[in-house]
């Protein structure tokens, strides 16, 4: 160690560490749960579109997702009336 090392200040890399540890939660928590976040926000929007075309009933729309090794599915089913 030389005498101007002493005089230098060596920041850790505290954001640096905080942000990976941070993403390393976050996904954790998506793991566990699931489901992706969009997913609640996706169905309001799809049954929204649908809305403006056939007049449905919010009870006859299913929602379900499932995830597969290297998949995922939505799937969406919607009774529509009969006309």
């Amino acid at each position: 160690m030389s005498f101007w090392d002493y005089f230098r200040t060596t920041k850790p890399a505290t954001a640096a560490l905080a942000k990976e540890r941070l993403q390393i939660i976050v996904a954790h928590e998506r793991a566990q749960r699931g489901k992706p976040d969009y997913l609640p926000q996706l169905q309001q929007e799809i049954l929204d579109v649908i809305s403006k075309y056939v007049e449905i009933d919010r009870q006859d729309v299913q929602v379900q997702f499932d995830r597969n090794d290297d998949c995922a599915v939505l799937e969406l089913n919607i009774t529509l009336p009969e006309e």
